[in-house]
């Protein structure tokens, strides 16, 4: 592997930024962090369902004069479907030209699920559906950004996967979550594996103050404590920045 990838950096370089599932929670909280470490003609591209979101992320990072030097999309697409994944590589691939010298996806995007019993899963479509958004198009995301930008000498190139420890620990009537994880974690492992031009992090969060947890407490009356988004982006932003992680390695936040 190069010098380029292993070396410490207090920035991100001129880069091609995209981040999924970036209009809240922990995705809008790495935007706000990520914006300060790109150099001057850098791309972000912000993903997620919500086009009112997104807009009001981009204006709430102009208000605090974060990534002024930047170009800024919203991208609102539905991931779980072909066009959602063909119109944010499209978006990526309009800046080809651009001089970038580091490509880095954050692939946050996801679903907590149906929590039920295994035995409930009896819907072949349901299953299906609750895959395209968690595997599917991750995996298709994710080879459309690389053939877009093939990984070549110079050009830095990073894929975090957001994880969670549940990708390793099995939890009862949580067989579509976990079982989503794990499939990424693999599917990211065998890409370091196979490329090792690409820098591979799955990274666990932590259970983080969003919508999501909201759900899980409502639907199990389980009471975690709760870490603001922030903290959490803050610790990866840190690993991102110092780059010395092996590739295809599994960070937690709680080992940070």
């Amino acid at each position: 592997m190069s010098e380029v990838l292993h070396a410490s950096t207090s920035t991100l370089g001129r880069c091609m930024c995209i981040i999924t599932g970036a209009s809240k929670g922990f995705g809008r909280a790495l935007a706000h962090l990520v914006s300060q470490h790109l150099k001057l003609g850098s791309v972000l591209l912000l993903v997620a369902r919500s086009k009112s979101l997104l807009q009001e992320l981009k204006e709430e990072m102009h208000s605090l004069k974060e990534g002024q030097d930047l170009t800024v999309h919203c991208v609102s697409v539905d991931l779980s479907t072909k066009e959602g994944v063909k119109d944010t590589v499209d978006m990526a691939r309009q800046h080809k030209e651009n001089e970038i010298d580091h490509v880095l996806l954050v692939n946050n995007a996801a679903s907590l699920g149906d929590i039920s019993p295994f035995e409930s899963f009896t819907d072949l479509d349901q299953v299906n559906s609750y895959l395209a958004l968690n595997v599917s198009s991750t995996l298709v995301l994710t080879a459309g950004v690389l053939q877009a930008f093939p990984p070549i000498s110079g050009l830095r190139w990073s894929v975090v996967n957001c994880s969670s420890t549940f990708a390793l620990q099995a939890l009862p009537s949580w067989v579509l979550y976990c079982s989503a994880k794990a499939a990424r974690e693999m599917m990211f492992r065998v890409l370091a594996a196979e490329n090792p031009s690409v820098k591979v992090l799955s990274y666990s969060p932590g259970p983080m103050d969003t919508e999501m947890q909201e759900t899980i407490r409502r639907l199990t009356g389980v009471q975690y404590h709760l870490n603001p988004c922030r903290e959490s982006a803050t610790k990866l932003m840190k690993v991102l920045l110092d780059n010395d992680f092996a590739s295809g390695a599994h960070l937690d936040f709680f080992q940070l």
